[in-house]
């Protein structure tokens, strides 16, 4: 009889430890959620479509661009109509935008006209390919808070806009994570750094140069051939043929000059200055070759100084096209 009494007893006991922990582990399983929840960053929806690219300033590194962007995302504290950063721009206007925060989620359209800097590859300029980047962030919440993730309905720009003198080689969009080596001022971070959530486009455009390359290197191949043309002077005109070579040697340095003045600086040897470079040692070359006729004249050895003077023409004609061929296609096959 005892042990059939205290049956129900200890069953009661147990059952209501049971029911004890099993309250508690819910409670916690709810706090660890919360928690995590707050963790989680928010996924923001971004698209864009560019309407016009234009204003290509080459020599102060910077352009500008029209275009649509939408971003949906949930969090209205995001509030990227007053926290939209374009990092590279060096100036954004907001000419448009439209909140639509229907169906618990919230939808922005903007309109954007930036300026945006660039830095500029020049080495084989006019064959050049340039890069126009663009990178989208929030300047209030890092990637902790929020993260984009890319709109890939529908084309990114309008086919029918053309840029000035260029073409568009391709159009890529994509999400990354742009590090700061700061914690711009906050104490209560646990080191100096900080990651923001980016959204990023990429447009390759390659420049039509056929037409630009003629007018701008068309005035230092003349100055070549009129130096050139100084084999075939005959050995009494020892003074012109000086006076020519010369004359074209300058011709070409200020050819460069005013060539230069239209790119940005660069430390790094580029196809302008190759073709200048080589234009001014076959010139001095020339330069060389008359006074090495002038001294076989001097001798009474014209049949000889004739001679020295074809063989030389040959030579430093073929020289000279052999290299342009050569450093052009280089440049405007890469």
């Amino acid at each position: 009889m005892y042990k059939i009494g205290i049956f129900p007893c200890q069953y009661y006991t147990f059952m209501k430890k049971s029911f004890l922990i099993f309250c508690t582990l819910f409670l916690y399983c709810g706090v660890l959620h919360s928690f995590a929840g707050d963790d989680n960053p928010d996924t923001v929806r971004t698209g864009i479509y560019v309407t016009s690219i234009h204003d290509i300033d080459f020599k102060q590194k910077e352009y500008a661009v029209d275009c649509w962007l939408w971003l949906k995302y949930k969090r209205k504290e995001f509030d990227f109509v007053q926290n939209l950063e374009i990092p590279q721009a060096k100036s954004v206007n907001k000419l448009f935008s439209t909140i639509d925060s229907s169906g618990g989620r919230i939808y922005l359209l903007m309109k954007l006209q930036c300026v945006m800097k660039d830095s500029w590859k020049i080495g084989n300029f006019p064959f050049d390919r340039q890069n126009l980047r663009m990178s989208i962030e929030n300047s209030q919440y890092d990637n902790h808070d929020l993260v984009f993730a890319f709109d890939t309905l529908g084309k990114h720009y309008d086919p029918r806009f053309t840029v000035n003198g260029w073409s568009i080689d391709s159009f890529n969009i994509s999400v990354g994570t742009k590090a700061y080596e700061t914690a711009f001022g906050d104490d209560s971070a646990p080191k100096p750094h900080s990651d923001y959530s980016a959204f990023k486009v990429k447009i390759n455009i390659l420049r039509d140069a056929s037409g630009l390359f003629w007018k701008m290197f068309l005035g230092m191949y003349v100055a070549f051939l009129i130096a050139y043309v100084c084999f075939y002077i005959h050995a009494d005109g020892i003074d012109s043929r000086f006076s020519l070579s010369v004359g074209s040697l300058f011709a070409v340095i200020g050819n460069k000059y005013i060539v230069d003045s239209a790119l940005p600086e660069s430390t790094s040897f580029t196809l302008v200055d190759t073709l200048h470079g080589l234009t001014l040692f076959c010139i001095f070359f020339i330069i060389s070759c008359t006074a090495i006729t002038l001294r076989l004249v001097k001798k009474e050895q014209l049949v000889l100084a004739r001679r020295f003077d074809l063989i030389a023409a040959q030579v430093v004609l073929l020289l000279y096209i052999i290299l342009n061929i050569y450093f052009i296609h280089s440049a405007s096959s890469n």
